[in-house]
């Protein structure tokens, strides 16, 4: 076979991607959980002491929570906002690490300071058990499948890991997220209290709203502003006004933090860190990170008012989110999991799309490689896989819209314009039954 031949094969090979079938994703994704559990093993046995002989502490940002919660039962709350207090109560908990900052609003203070009554390791065990399984429930309710095996994928995604290792609430927000988008057409109100309790994190609501008034889903909308409205309330009333003054001064001061690269921009998965990592400055990244929020709200405004299909208004809100919000870092690309697990319940009912399991396999490694290429070679893949996924989702707009919209048939413009004017009558006589028209 000639090699344009063998050419036009192996694109076709990758184009439709038929070979991957459910038993060599699982087998796959086997191999890929076993290797991401050896590292973390690994990791923690060298933080520890075992491997190097001196050990380093732990690190995970869980212990900014559960100090946050211990000055809040404390009944300095406020404090959790102080740097030099809420790093003495981080070392209490948990010596030898470095310091976590903590940029929660007081809504999350409430959930801190729970997990805040139980032992150090029991907390973290239990905080990342019963989030766990909340967003396991949630994708198992959005992927519509039984058995186990779909599991193991989930699990082998790359943030499953970052978010257990660091202790991080990207379990719950996904589920929070997952819980809105499944009830938003059947039960409004209770999708709106949900997407209420993710104002913990109110930057991953920034398009949330806009979906919703352009879908004209107002019960929702009412549903997620009185939510938020009693849990602000409500902390209010636990922890005082004052610990809000001091959560909005150290918000405004956060900027110090993630634009000076105190945080590593390789984790950072926005188009903020992108453009940080290719050493464009904090200004101009802002920018770019502006201009890209706005094209975000326009295009799930343009989405949900056409009122496509559950799955791909979902999966385009997910995906747009993580490019418009100016942080979000590896274990929030759980919400791209979530996106992807919409897709599949399309692809299921309609059939999948050239090139579209390709890349959706594709994902998982790229998802894994992200902090290290970032790392090393300055090279932002995080919003390249957001950027993919929504790129699959707009295809799918773009079909439906032409499916709805046929235009094959139809005369072009020049083509109208130079068929012959007929009377009137004679178009009433085609419509005419045949012995009518005759005695016409």
């Amino acid at each position: 076979m000639s090699r344009p031949g063998r050419l036009a094969r192996l694109i076709d090979f990758l184009r439709r991607a038929d070979w991957l079938n459910s038993n060599r994703i699982f087998a796959w994704s086997a191999v890929l959980l076993i290797e991401e559990a050896l590292i973390v093993g690994f990791l923690a046995l060298w933080q520890h002491g075992v491997i190097t002989a001196d050990a380093s502490g732990p690190s995970s940002d869980f212990v900014s929570f559960y100090a946050a919660g211990k000055l809040a039962l404390a009944g300095t709350p406020a404090l959790a906002y102080d740097q030099a207090a809420h790093f003495l109560a981080e070392q209490q908990a948990a010596t030898g690490g470095g310091y976590q900052y903590f940029f929660y609003p007081p809504i999350f203070l409430m959930l801190c300071a729970v997990l805040a009554r139980l032992p150090y390791l029991v907390a973290y065990a239990a905080f990342q058990v019963v989030t766990l399984s909340l967003f396991v429930a949630t994708m198992g309710a959005v992927l519509r499948v039984s058995g186990w095996k779909w599991i193991v994928p989930l699990l082998a995604f790359p943030p499953v890991f970052w978010t257990l290792g660091l202790g991080q609430n990207a379990f719950l927000t996904a589920s929070l997220f997952g819980g809105f988008t499944l009830l938003v057409d059947r039960r409004p109100l209770s999708a709106g209290a949900l997407l209420g309790l993710l104002c913990y994190k109110p930057h991953f609501g920034l398009l949330a709203p806009v979906a919703l008034l352009a879908g004209r889903r107002w019960r929702a909308f009412a549903a997620a502003a009185l939510m938020v409205a009693g849990l602000v309330g409500l902390s209010a009333w636990l922890f005082g006004w004052d610990t809000w003054a001091a959560y909005l001064a150290a918000f405004r001061s956060s900027n110090a933090v993630y634009g000076s690269g105190r945080i590593d921009y390789a984790g950072v998965v926005t188009l903020f860190g992108a453009a940080r990592l290719l050493g464009v400055g904090t200004t101009q990244a802002y920018a770019v990170q502006a201009v890209a929020a706005v094209l975000m709200a326009g295009l799930i405004a343009l989405i949900w008012r056409r009122d496509m299909s559950l799955p791909v208004r979902a999966a385009s809100l997910l995906a747009g989110t993580l490019l418009a919000v100016p942080l979000a870092l590896l274990y929030d690309k759980l919400l791209v999991l979530l996106a992807i697990a919409w897709l599949v319940r399309e692809a299921r009912r309609t059939g999948f799309q050239s090139w579209e399991k390709l890349v959706l396999l594709l994902t998982w490694p790229v998802s894994l490689l992200t902090w290290p290429v970032g790392s090393n070679w300055h090279v932002p893949l995080g919003p390249l896989v957001s950027f993919a996924v929504l790129l699959m989702c707009l295809r799918r707009v773009w079909r439906a819209q032409a499916q709805t919209h046929p235009t094959q048939g139809r005369p072009t413009a020049d083509q109208a314009r130079a068929i012959p004017c007929q009377p009137r009558w004679k178009g009433v006589l085609r419509l005419m039954p045949p012995e009518r028209h005759r005695s016409a």
